[in-house]
């Protein structure tokens, strides 16, 4: 057996999969609240309390919301330290692997199928290009993939953490106030659970929010959300649509950066729960709002995903390799 995880800023998933010739097969998984933890290995032995497992682990590979440099991952939202070589002596194997989060989802993408994808643009992909990844949830990850003999090779990245350059005078308002909050403004500070609640400051400057009281709740970002979507509150419907335009953009940013002419793959959680505002035009629009690039753009598929494990996935394909 192999073992999987998608450790996040909020939850984790770990998975046991049998190896296979092509996509691992899933035997148990389960998720957990990261922070009722002190640490990885003390959730790792609940995890396999929990599923019983039993029989030797051939191959470990995690996907870590954070940076990884030797074989070592900080969370970036949670103070957790993770060392591979931890988990090596404590399980006993000698395939352990940190990846970063969006690194590991990429190792997904080739193995995703259609019904787990969702089409927002078809374009026309350039089988002997690059794709890349971008996912927002509790932050923003990103992630490239690079063409190697025919495979794509996923590359991490920390591109959440760059510069968040503003295009229109709205998006220089939140610019402005973001800077006197924060003192710098970065990607993640827009494109994230707590960025959707900090553009919802924005739009709710000088009045009360009808739906959401209290933006310190955990609930906050999924309730701005469905208030934007319904209509029921107007601060919140624009909060939701400026949320939508300023992630198409910053998807387009990623194809132009890394020429991603594959295709590019929407992820985390996000997502999939605010589809109907991500299908109606305005994040494709923003994402084609690239002259004089943007016909090139109109030929790069642009793809939502919607399988909620795909880190974990890609994480257990990664450690497939090593199993089989």
């Amino acid at each position: 057996m192999v073992l999987a995880g998608d450790v996040g800023g909020t939850k984790t998933l770990l998975g046991l999969f049998e190896p296979s010739e092509r996509r691992p097969i899933a035997r148990a998984t389960k998720s957990y609240e990261t922070t009722a933890y002190s640490s990885f290995v003390e959730m790792l032995d609940a995890f396999l309390r929990d599923v019983q497992a039993s029989g030797q682990v051939r191959a470990v590979a995690l996907g870590v919301a954070g940076p990884v440099v030797q074989d070592h991952a900080r969370l970036t939202n949670v103070g957790w330290n993770i060392a591979a070589a931890d988990v090596r002596s404590h399980l006993e194997t000698p395939h352990v692997h940190l990846l970063n989060d969006l690194e590991a989802m990429a190792y997904s993408i080739e193995v995703l199928q259609p019904d787990e994808l969702r089409v927002l643009q078809e374009g026309e992909p350039d089988n002997e290009s690059g794709a890349a990844v971008i996912a927002a949830g509790t932050g923003l990850g990103q992630a490239y993939l690079h063409r190697r003999n025919g495979r794509l090779v996923p590359a991490p990245s920390e591109g959440g953490h760059a510069d968040f350059a503003a295009r229109t005078d709205r998006e220089a308002e939140l610019v402005r106030m973001l800077r006197e909050r924060f003192g710098r403004v970065e990607v993640e500070q827009v494109l994230s659970g707590q960025g959707l609640l900090n553009i919802h400051r924005l739009t709710h400057r000088g009045g009360e929010c009808a739906v959401v009281d209290d933006l310190d709740s955990p609930d906050a970002p999924a309730a701005v959300s469905r208030a934007g979507l319904s209509g029921r509150c107007q601060g919140c419907a624009e909060a939701l649509r400026m949320f939508v335009s300023a992630y198409g953009a910053e998807a387009g940013n990623l194809a132009l950066r890394g020429l991603a002419l594959a295709g590019i793959y929407v992820g985390g959680g996000i997502a999939p729960k605010i589809l109907p505002a991500i299908e109606n035009g305005r994040f494709m629009e923003a994402f084609l709002d690239k002259a004089p690039m943007t016909d090139m753009l109109t030929r790069v598929p642009v793809k939502v995903i919607m399988n909620s494990e795909a880190g974990l996935i890609g994480a257990a394909t990664f450690a497939n390799e090593f199993a089989r």
